[in-house]
């Protein structure tokens, strides 16, 4: 597939037809190449990188998605929103949509790997519970670890809720990585719980998934770099959970994240 077919099927929502094979992604590094290939184009008629998500940080969900690692993708100022902990989202025109409760990060200056957990803490701004809403053109969501990332990532929407700052939160990394690790979340769709979740399902803490994601990014050729004003979410403390139009999810989340809500349109 090329990057504007890639980004037609996007567009419009529907899945990928059966005779395309996963030969035709490559290698992970092929499939980044693709996805920034489609990203250009996106930027090219005018939507505007907001930052990144993290995705299958969750070693909890890799065997039954058969994706071993993580993979990221760009977030837009087409599918991002902020709220104040109730929002509504629309999930049309998406292809076989599922939700993820995050921890999102926003970003005040580009990180320096070189510069350990230390200088990651220096470069977060505030963080936030989140709502990602992802998406698979392949059928039952059977794929490969290049189709995801070459899908964008899986990113489709994401609500990032009340936002607190970092540097109230705790006094140094060691702490601020042990707090959003003992975090914890209750996930619910309309009056039902659903699952249970904690920040230490992703690589053991949102923080290290930051981290990790950093050093990725800074090994992919051709991909920018984070800057100041980015926001990054770090993957989902559940499993990902079918969506349709009419449902009100909630998270709650425990301190120091707070609860959030979206309606579905």
């Amino acid at each position: 597939m090329t990057p504007q077919t890639l980004l037609e099927y996007n567009d419009s929502g529907q899945p990928w037809p059966g005779a395309v094979t996963s030969a035709e992604f490559g290698d992970l590094p092929s499939a980044y190449q693709q996805a920034l290939a489609v990203r250009a184009l996106r930027h090219a008629r005018g939507e505007q990188p907001r930052g990144y998500k993290i995705g299958f940080t969750n070693r909890q969900i890799w065997q039954r998605y058969a994706v071993f690692a993580p993979i990221w993708g760009t977030v837009w100022n087409s599918t991002l929103q902020f709220c104040d902990g109730v929002g509504q989202v629309s999930v049309a025109g998406l292809c076989q949509p599922r939700i993820e409760p995050e921890a999102v990060f926003g970003i005040k200056a580009t990180p320096d790997p070189q510069a350990g957990l230390p200088g990651l803490m220096q470069a977060i701004e505030w963080v936030a519970p989140g709502f990602e809403i992802v998406q698979s053109h392949r059928p039952g969501w059977k794929f490969t670890a290049p189709e995801t990332v070459a899908d964008g990532g899986l990113h489709a929407r994401l609500l990032v809720g009340r936002r607190v700052s970092a540097k109230g939160l705790a006094s140094d990394v060691d702490a601020f990585n042990a707090l959003l690790a003992a975090a914890t979340v209750s996930l619910h769709r309309d009056a039902e719980a659903v699952e249970q979740g904690r920040g230490a399902n992703v690589l053991d803490s949102p923080v290290l998934a930051l981290f990790h994601f950093v050093k990725e990014l800074r090994q992919c050729p051709g991909a920018p770099a984070l800057r100041a004003g980015d926001v990054v979410t770090t993957g989902t403390w559940t499993d990902a959970w079918p969506v349709q139009p009419g449902q009100t999810w909630r998270a709650l989340f425990s301190s120091p994240l707070s609860p959030l809500q979206i309606h579905l349109v």
